[in-house]
C-alpha cells in the first residue's frame, strides 16, 4: 500500500489524532519533520495521500521547506491525490494555489465555534452540525483560491475551510488530541499574551484546559468523520 506522506514543520506540531487514526486502521504513513531535517520528496509518485501539519511560522516566510510543500502540494492536486492541510497546512494549500495569505480579522486561539455553510459539499465533510466548536491557534488567514469552494467561517475569521479538486484546506487544529493542547494550553509566548488582552477571540489557559474536557470527543467525532472521507471514498491506497 501506498502511505500518507505527512509534512511537518516543527517538531512540538506533530500529527497527534492523525497518527493515531491511521494507526488504528492500519494505514501506513510517512512522516517528514523539517525542524528534525529531514529532506521533503521530490516527488509525490509513491504516495498514495498527503496530510500538511500546522506550525507558528507564516506561510509567507522563505524557508525552503515551506516552497517544497508548495510544489509537493501543486503536484498532488494535479495527479488527484487526496490531500488535507491543518492550519498553516491549510494556508499552505491556499498560498500554492495564488490565494493571499495575510493577518486574519482577528486571531484566534483556544475552542471556538465554526459555521459549517448551507451546501452539500459542506455537510458531505462535516455532517449536520451547523455549528461545531473546533481547536483554533492560528493569527493569520487564508483567502480562498480561485476555483474553491467554501465550506465553513467564524465570526473572526470569514475562511475556515475550502475543498478545491481533491483537497481540504482547514484553518484549525482538526489534529489535536489531549497531549497537545495539554502542552499549548500551557505555552505563554508574549504574542499570545498581546493577543490574549486584545482579542475576545483569545482564551486563556483555563478556558482552553476546560474546553478540552468539554469539546475533544466531539472533534474527535469529527475529524473520524473527515479522515474518513479524505482517504476511504477515494482509493487512496491502490497499488
Amino acid at each position: 500500500m501506498k502511505p500518507v506522506l505527512i509534512l511537518q514543520h516543527l517538531s512540538a506540531d506533530g500529527p497527534a489524532y492523525l497518527a493515531t487514526w491511521l494507526q488504528r486502521r492500519g494505514l501506513p504513513f510517512d512522516l517528514r519533520n523539517s525542524e528534525a531535517g529531514h529532506d521533503y520528496p521530490e516527488s509525490v509518485e509513491t504516495f498514495g495521500a498527503i496530510a500538511i501539519l500546522g506550525g507558528e511560522m507564516s506561510a509567507n516566510d522563505e524557508l525552503p521547506s515551506l516552497r517544497r510543500a508548495e510544489a509537493l502540494i501543486r503536484a498532488a492536486l494535479a495527479a488527484g491525490l487526496p490531500m488535507i492541510g491543518h492550519c498553516l497546512g491549510g494556508q499552505l494549500i491556499a498560498r500554492a494555489l495564488g490565494a493571499r495569505i495575510a493577518a486574519s480579522p482577528a486571531p484566534e486561539v483556544g475552542w471556538l465555534p465554526i459555521e459549517v455553510a448551507d451546501s452539500a459539499l459542506a455537510r458531505a465533510w462535516f455532517g449536520p452540525e451547523a455549528k461545531p466548536r473546533v481547536f483554533q491557534w492560528h493569527y493569520e488567514a487564508f483567502d480562498l483560491p480561485p476555483g474553491a469552494e467554501p465550506l465553513a467561517s467564524s465570526p473572526a475569521c470569514p475562511h475556515q475551510a475550502f475543498a478545491i479538486g481533491s483537497a481540504l484546506a482547514l484553518q484549525f487544529h482538526l489534529e489535536a488530541d489531549a497531549e497537545k493542547l495539554g502542552r499549548w494550553a500551557n505555552d505563554l509566548t508574549p504574542r499570545y499574551l498581546e493577543a490574549l488582552a486584545r482579542h475576545p477571540s483569545v482564551q486563556d489557559g483555563d478556558t482552553m484546559h476546560a474546553g478540552t474536557a468539554a469539546h475533544l470527543q466531539a472533534q474527535e467525532a469529527l475529524a473520524d468523520r473527515i479522515y474518513e472521507r479524505w482517504l476511504g471514498a477515494r482509493g487512496a491506497f491502490a497499488i
